[in-house]
């Protein structure tokens, strides 16, 4: 995430990109500086319509926050994953790293759209999303307070990268409407054993905050964990509220072979 959770306007580099990042994992290899990466892609022929310049802000502002932190391993997995998982697996990753690297987009997909979907509501309106980028403006969550033309840009991308990935339909004058959307199986696996590497217990493993991109509680987490048992990737053992997971994968390379594998 951000830097102490601060909302920035970074999303004005790229929504979600899904072509751009596949090309540039392509590209990237282990090692590979934000500076290196974006000379090779320049270079590579591949962008022949994105200008030099907004080719170095979606390598700098966009690819490296989101897949080069710690050291590369989120390209790096990525990068062997991007030929074998279907597009809706691959971009429910880019997802959550997209997430995990805008503070904002994370905390609306929570905070908005998965209350209105929970809600019954059929649509997140452009009104919905621009009360909730002035609550954090209010709230002192951006470094200085926005202008209402950067309220009304940043409400713009925040629905754009939710219709990128999925979440939300294509705009009318007013609104985008909720499309249904559920973890893939992969992409649970991915991260469950993302975060236990990361460090995290089983218990707050089920309770972890990036489940809730999904819209999955701690009770759902434990039933896609479930669900994962039966693909072979674990086991789990729940007796009230405690749960114990037999993890099979040593490491998460380890996993992201398999996944590669199909």
């Amino acid at each position: 995430m951000t830097a102490n959770g601060q909302y920035t306007t970074q999303l004005q580099a790229g929504l979600g990109l899904a072509q751009e990042t596949r090309l540039l994992l392509s590209i990237w290899s282990q090692g590979m500086s934000s500076s290196a990466l974006y000379l090779a892609a320049l270079q590579s022929g591949q962008f022949p319509n994105v200008s030099a310049r907004r080719l170095r802000n979606i390598v700098r502002e966009c690819f490296a926050p989101r897949y080069l932190v710690a050291e590369g391993a989120p390209a790096r997995y990525l990068k062997q994953l991007a030929c074998t998982l279907a597009p809706a697996e691959l971009n429910q990753l880019f997802f959550l790293h997209t997430c995990r690297a805008n503070q904002i987009l994370s905390d609306f997909v929570r905070a908005v759209f998965w209350e209105r979907y929970a809600a019954g509501d059929n649509r997140v309106t452009v009104d919905d999303t621009k009360a909730f980028v002035h609550r954090g403006v209010d709230d002192g969550k951006t470094a200085k307070r926005w202008s209402d033309s950067t309220v009304k840009r940043v409400t713009s991308y925040l629905l754009g990268c939710c219709a990128d990935y999925g979440l939300l339909g294509t705009r009318t004058r007013a609104a985008r409407a909720i499309i249904p959307y559920r973890i893939e199986a992969k992409a649970a696996a991915y991260l469950a054993h993302d975060l236990h590497f990361a460090g995290f217990g089983d218990n707050a493993l089920l309770a972890h905050p990036d489940w809730q991109l999904f819209g999955l509680a701690r009770e759902d987490v434990r039933d896609e964990l479930k669900r994962l048992s039966l693909h072979g990737h674990l086991i789990l053992q729940s007796a009230g509220e405690l749960t114990h997971i037999g993890w099979k994968h040593k490491h998460m390379e380890d996993l992201i072979g398999v996944l590669a594998e199909g």
